[in-house]
């Protein structure tokens, strides 16, 4: 097909060519515009022959194989679209209907709402090539010399770049999907054809983008449907690797002729937590780890289809490596308590997809690793009672035996390990009939294999497996491929491709360990080749990943400021008008209660209980969060700005956690869901331990601001999180110092307020709540012996009228849009340390209110004032605040929008629609229940009674066998008389003994392995 660029008003047309005319397609034109609402287009699917181009310019001479969709870049909008790809070959060669892949090389962008990218829209080519020649330099090994890019770019050339890395792909069929393994597809199969719109979001890159076209395709007419499909205008591509081999194979003795069999390799990379390596690690609150990779192997031959599916994924668990990571790498577990739900959630998406799951963990002995290694059993042990024998794990430390008995080891260990054996031969794999389709058998279970990337060990561990379940295949099919030199040579080739493709997209360069898994031996050069591969790692992974990373967030769509492209639909327009202003008839809300601290410590440990402070009114107090934050829990030498102590964080949370668990009439548990520190700042973030399910997306972040940016003896901390459908942000900081210095406290606020970012381009402000618990350092224009005087006299709002924070306020040169309780406190710095007495060294400072808790959002202030802890020259301030939180029944807001869906779409001309939508109510879930009760009627007066007593329908007996009160025959309890149950009572010989307790560590469990 052609691109086509027409003018007054600006249109792009994408119109089909002759090469697809012939091949049956017909002549069809997909047209493209903006409309007069930001980020909408109106699309328009019309026959070829109304179409007119003649004052239409060809936007690029290459042919256009396709529509990825429509994305919102810098408030213009653009069509993505692939203008080079090549076919890879067809996996199930040998079916009437071949399912072939292709491989995108090039994507091009063509703005639909400006002309002013039209002059770089062509030259997009000569900026592929120029990233290209960056990663050839760098798969080369070395350290990149990156030229200078072009100093005026196209705005999607980050997406241009990821996009034609050669790592996405597509079927070159409308009628196989790429995105499911052979058994799904199989098994959705049937007399109907395949629909499009049917396939695995987990798997598909372009879903965010190319949305809006698929629910403009869903409105289209059935034929019309089949038309667009036919033509391909819209492609669904996955990233990862695809590799074919076609071989010639010997026959078995019946025949003469050789058989040709295809071996095929498909790695389907999630995009549900994608992103580079050190940006992004673990799990999230949905269940979906990093990395997460379905690999699938398929053995393909004139009459049979063989299938055998593996997955790996980052270790399911909260954690992060942050800050400059070199060889050493530095692992941080943010939640170390609050991580079973979505572990739980992890492994129940698995199960519910593959029926049982063996986790291989073949992380190592080192002390980060082991960390992870023993949370993860930790995690997996409490899971047990859940599924049992549907979830098995078995640790295998990979660098250990390598390191014993070299590479060749690893194969021998896994074939003589009994559960990996028992497992293979449980699971099986998937097998169907190469002429007709029909599932002959079906895989049972899968391996989830993971190293710390889950790259170069994880590769080589699959390889294994993969070579073991062909085996399996060929013993009973085809023994005598077994041996099959050319078969085995493939497979490896295959398995080394795809370590290289997925460590390129994951870790910027190709996989370690795959000169063995291409020879089977290990060389000097491989070894040489690995080394140069890590240190490319390390300089791409710490300098470059973080813009690779804000593209592929882009691209899916994860920018909070991000807006979807939409296409012009009034009706749905209304519909989701209507659900913006109805939502609270398909959510509740709920009280939330927080406390919120700060506490400048002044270097020093902890000393005294810090129960008065945390619990300010009542040990009966249960906030359903505290945030507490600590400024200079290190002392601000060189030293420790350079490194800082974690030990001070770790005395300091511990302190935290004995306050909380020791309170009087201790009625729920509270745990850790995050904690941070930069320098002497520290931040953390507690929740009773039954809201660990609904707080989710919890993440940290941190912004320096002493010595211009590069210091973090000042700045600023961040935890966000979502408590059900409510965003929270808590911000610690420590200012900069000097009574005078306003303007650099006001600069520091405003980097910390602008530069704090989370993942997924969340900043401070996109968020529903915000609090920040601070020492701000602004200070009390006022002569010290007045400030001492008032102070002493509680005379505060003379002190507040020359406070300096409350004077920026009003000029707003900071903290614009913040509130702040009245200062009913005296100030709370600076006192010698251990008495109430102001500062009496030689600088005797001025009092100030230093510590403050400002907010912004639907927030209650309930307390705000100060503890009388001594162990620092500043005192404890704290806030208890109320809010509501927002939870969403995704069930009624669907079935709302069905409701006014309908009601828009039968409306009848000049009927008023928003009073029709108006009066529309949701249909009552409780009308077989009786009205509640009051104090004028009770529901069980107006209930049919017969001669006193009370008659119950027979509908509401179908299920009841018996009286489930009544004791079985055979129960002593079922005795008639006080002499029958004297009687049984006397025939009892003895109780029973008491159990005895198995210690902990004593009770075995099956279901680890460990080798």
């Amino acid at each position: 097909m052609h691109l086509y660029l027409g003018q007054n008003p600006r249109t792009l047309y994408l119109i089909t060519g002759v090469h697809q005319e012939k091949q049956g397609c017909p002549p069809r034109a997909l047209i493209f515009r903006a409309a007069e609402t930001v980020s909408q287009v109106v699309v328009e699917f019309l026959p070829g022959d109304e179409v007119s181009l003649s004052n239409a310019v060809k936007m690029t001479n290459c042919i256009v194989k396709g529509c990825l969709g429509l994305i919102s870049v810098d408030n213009d909008i653009f069509l993505a679209v692939v203008t080079s790809a090549t076919e890879v070959g067809s996996t199930r060669r040998s079916q009437s209907m071949p399912e072939r892949v292709a491989k995108i090389h090039e994507v091009q962008f063509y703005c639909l709402t400006s002309s002013a990218w039209d002059d770089f829209t062509g030259s997009q080519e000569t900026l592929v090539a120029y990233y290209d020649s960056v990663d050839t330099i760098v798969t080369r090994e070395t350290h990149p010399q990156t030229p200078s890019p072009p100093a005026f770019e196209h705005p999607c050339v980050p997406l241009t770049k990821i996009l034609s890395s050669g790592s996405f792909y597509y079927a070159l069929e409308p009628y196989w999907d790429i995105s499911s393994r052979l058994s799904v597809r199989l098994t959705r199969g049937g007399s109907a054809p395949y629909d499009i719109g049917i396939f695995d979001d987990r798997f598909i890159w372009n879903e965010y983008v190319v949305r809006s076209l698929l629910d403009f395709r869903e409105k289209l007419d059935p034929l019309e449907r089949q038309d667009l499909d036919r033509c391909q205008f819209i492609i669904l591509a996955i990233q990862g690797y695809v590799g074919v081999s076609t071989m010639a194979l010997p026959a078995p003795p019946t025949s003469g002729s050789p058989a040709l069999v295809t071996l095929s390799l498909i790695s389907r990379l999630g995009r549900k937590r994608a992103g580079t390596r050190f940006n992004t690690r673990g799990v999230d609150d949905d269940g979906n780890t990093a990395n997460f990779v379905e690999t699938e192997t398929i053995l393909s031959t004139d009459s049979h289809c063989m299938s055998y599916t593996q997955i790996r994924g980052s270790v399911p668990l909260f954690w992060e490596q942050q800050g400059l990571q070199t060889f050493g790498q530095r692992i941080q577990i943010t939640r170390p308590y609050a991580s079973q739900p979505a572990f739980e959630r992890h492994f129940s998406q698995l199960i519910d997809e593959h029926a049982a799951v063996h986790v291989i963990n073949l992380l190592g002995s080192k002390e980060n690793e082991a960390t992870l290694t023993a949370a993860y059993a930790s995690h997996l042990n409490r899971a047990r009672n859940i599924w049992d024998d549907e979830l098995r794990i078995t640790h295998y430390d990979f660098h250990y035996a390598v390191k014993m008995a070299g590479h060749d080891s690893i194969m021998k260990d896994i074939e003589r390990h009994k559960s990996i054996s028992d497992c293979m031969e449980r699971f099986g794999y998937t097998l169907a009939d190469a002429l007709t389709g029909e599932l002959i058998t079906k895989q049972g279970g899968v391996f989830r294999t993971n190293c710390l990337d889950c790259l170069d060990r994880t590769n080589f561990v699959e390889d294994v497996l993969s070579r073991k379940a062909l085996e399996q295949f060929l013993s009973v099919v085809h023994l005598e491929w077994i041996h099959a030199g050319p078969l085995w040579n493939y497979h490896r080739e295959l398995w080394a491709e795809n370590g290289d493709a997925l460590s390129r997209i994951y870790a910027g360069t190709g996989a370690l360990n795959t000169s063995y898994t291409r020879s089977g031996k290990r060389t000097l050069a491989g070894v040489l080749s690995d080394a140069t591969k890590s240190v490319s790692r390390a300089y791409i992974n710490n300098f470059q990943d973080k813009g690779k990373q804000v593209a592929i967030d882009m691209f899916l769509g994860n920018l909070s400021n991000q807006t979807q492209v939409n296409i012009f639909d009034p009706v749905h327009d209304t519909v989701r008008k209507a659900l913006e202003e109805r939502i609270s008839e398909y959510s509740t809300t709920r009280w939330c209660h927080l406390f919120v601290g700060t506490w400048n410590v002044n270097g020093r440990p902890p000393s005294e209980g810090l129960r008065p402070w945390l619990f300010p009114r009542d040990d009966n107090d249960r906030p359903d969060v505290f945030v507490v934050g600590f400024q200079e829990i290190v002392l601000l030498n060189p030293q420790q700005i350079v490194q800082a102590d974690p030990e001070k964080k770790r005395a300091w949370e511990l302190k935290l956690m004995e306050a909380i668990n020791s309170r009087r009439q201790k009625s729920c548990d509270y745990v850790v869901v995050r904690s941070e520190q930069l320098v002497g700042t520290a931040l953390f973030v507690i929740v009773k331990s039954e809201l660990t399910p609904v707080i989710r997306n919890v993440e940290g972040s941190s912004k320096k601001t002493g010595l211009r940016g590069m210091s973090g003896n000042k700045g600023g901390i961040g935890v966000r999180l979502d408590y059900h459908d409510t965003s929270f942000c808590f911000i610690t900081a420590h200012l900069a110092a000097g009574h005078s210095n306003v303007e650099e406290r006001n600069a520091d606020f405003q980097t910390i307020e602008k530069g704090l970012h989370f993942l997924k381009g969340k900043s401070i402000a996109s968020h529903d709540n915000v609090i920040w618990l601070a020492d701000t350092n602004y200070r009390i224009d006022l002569g010290n012996d007045d400030v001492r005087s008032l102070a002493e006299q509680g005379e505060y709002d003379a002190l507040v009228a020359v406070d300096q924070l409350k004077q920026v306020i009003d000029d707003r040169r900071a903290f614009v849009g913040y509130e702040e309780g009245p200062l009913l406190f005296p100030p709370t710095y600076k006192y010698d340390v251990g008495t109430d007495n102001y500062d009496t060294s030689e600088k005797t400072r001025i009092p100030a209110w230093t510590d403050r808790i400002l907010f912004k959002g639907k927030m209650d202030l309930a307390v705000y004032s100060r503890a009388e802890l001594k162990g620092s020259d500043h005192r404890p301030v704290f806030g208890l605040f109320r809010t509501q939180v927002r939870i969403v029944d995704a069930v009624k807001k669907a079935a709302l929008s069905r409701l006014v869906l309908e009601a828009v779409l039968a409306a009848a001309p000049g009927e008023r629609l928003d009073d029709k939508i108006a009066s529309l109510t949701l249909p009552n879930q409780t009308a077989d229940l009786p009205p509640p009760s009051t104090d004028e009627f009770a529901w069980w007066e107006k209930l049919e009674t017969h001669n006193g007593r009370l008659v119950i329908s027979p509908i509401y007996l179908e299920d009841c066998q018996s009286n489930p009160f009544d004791s079985p025959g055979n129960s002593s309890l079922s005795l008639s008389s006080d002499e029958e149950l004297y009687s049984r009572a006397a025939d009892l010989t003895g109780l029973q003994s008491p159990i005895t307790p198995m210690p902990v560590n004593s009770r075995t469990i099956p279901n680890t392995d460990y080798l």
